[in-house]
């Protein structure tokens, strides 16, 4: 094998020294913070610089400290790693879970404290499989961690697991003769290089996934209505100037519904405000749950909400506020041992547009119809089939008696 050494003491040196100066970093950055696992990291690469401290004064220390010891908090170091991992992802801790290989480290390291191969094979496969496990718990909920900080994490777990694994299998491989901690040969140049990079990859990666998340969490305030969980005034005002653009452009149909929850003012006055807000709540889930992926739903004020449907005509969203005018007539939603009933009433415009055409236009036209359907009776579809100030308008058929949102 060809040989690529550097000073151990050196590299253990940068391990300790990279170790604090990211803990201290943090610890000055996250100011306490509990819920994302970099407080905890924090006090798990302090632990790993005093690990590796132990390691570097081998021979100056009692065996005790710098072979058991020191092994027993690198397990240790890695079990904080999962669980650093569990706290961001709000999973429940496992403390007596993931401190469990420290056990077969004290008693493996114990066992084999004059026999350094030995040692050094058995402390590398509980490690590597450490490192796996936690690779797996960041793998596990990936499809739901936003943005790509994760991916750091994972480059430096599945590296490090990989090099503790290659590590076993080489020392044992190995003359006794050609192996030692502080030994500038390949295998612990190797080691130690891997294990600074891994502290720099993952404190990064942690850190990034925890920006990324809560850029995600402005995002979501910013686009979204707390309440409904539907796009908000602002979000859906910018999705549909993109969509009016991308239509004209294309020459494709574009559709706008506008929804009004008939006698809303009733759902309040005699049920309050809290019973008020769950009816919000469960027609916009209703909406969402019958709409395409492309679709939008979002919240335009009060009761009234606004549904886009792109690459949809007339015929389509006449279609579709039907149905959605029949699901919310049989809705019944359970408040404080009632039921209530609740209709809307739906206006709905679509076709093609011209250049010159605006989303301001599409929202006078839908929401002309509306007026018409609650003029007519409400519980009721009504259609606009141009876009002017007041739109021609076309009988939709929807339903032709009216009844007031029923309470029951």
């Amino acid at each position: 094998m060809t040989s690529f050494a550097a000073d151990v003491p050196t590299m253990l040196a940068m391990v300790i020294a990279s170790s604090l100066l990211l803990s201290a970093a943090l610890t000055v950055v996250v100011g306490g913070r509990q819920h994302d696992g970099l407080a905890l990291w924090a006090l798990v690469l302090l632990l790993n610089a005093v690990a590796h401290a132990l390691l570097a004064l081998r021979g100056l220390v009692p065996d005790a400290l710098s072979i058991v010891v020191a092994n027993t908090l690198l397990s240790c170091v890695f079990a904080g790693l999962i669980q650093a991992v569990l706290q961001f992802q709000g999973r429940p801790a496992r403390w007596a879970l993931v401190l469990a290989p420290a056990v077969p480290i004290l008693f493996l390291v114990m066992v084999f404290l004059d026999d350094f191969q030995a040692r050094l094979i058995a402390v590398s496969v509980v490690l590597g499989v450490q490192a796996y496990w936690a690779l797996w718990a960041v793998l596990a909920r990936r499809r739901v961690t936003v943005g790509r900080g994760q991916w750091l994490l994972m480059a430096g777990l599945g590296l490090e697991a990989l090099v503790l694994l290659v590590r076993a299998s080489l020392a044992a491989s190995l003359p006794t003769t050609q192996i030692g901690l502080l030994q500038g040969d390949t295998l612990q140049t190797l080691t130690f290089m891997t294990t600074f990079c891994v502290v720099l990859l993952t404190s990064i990666g942690l850190i990034t996934m925890a920006r990324e998340r809560a850029d995600e969490a402005n995002r979501i305030l910013a686009t979204v209505d707390a309440l409904t969980g539907a796009a908000n005034r602002r979000a859906l005002i910018g999705a549909l100037d993109r969509d009016v653009e991308r239509a004209i452009r294309a020459r494709e149909s574009i559709a706008l519904l506008v929804v009004d929850i008939d006698h809303f003012k009733a759902v309040n006055d005699q049920y309050g405000h809290l019973a008020g807000d769950r009816v919000l709540y469960s027609v916009v889930q209703a909406l969402k749950e019958r709409v395409r992926s492309q679709d939008l739903v979002g919240r335009y004020g009060g009761e009234e909400f606004l549904v886009l449907l792109p690459g949809t005509d007339l015929e389509g969203a006449h279609h579709l506020a039907c149905k959605l005018r029949e699901v919310m007539e049989s809705l019944r939603i359970p408040i404080d041992g009632a039921t209530i009933g609740v209709t809307v009433s739906i206006g709905v415009f679509g076709g093609q547009l011209d250049p010159g055409d605006s989303s301001d236009m599409l929202i006078d036209a839908a929401d002309y119809a509306l007026y018409e359907a609650k003029k007519n009776g409400r519980n009721r579809v009504e259609l606009a089939a141009q876009l002017r100030r007041h739109p021609t308008l076309v009988d939709a058929g929807g339903k032709a008696e009216a009844h007031p949102a029923s309470l029951q």
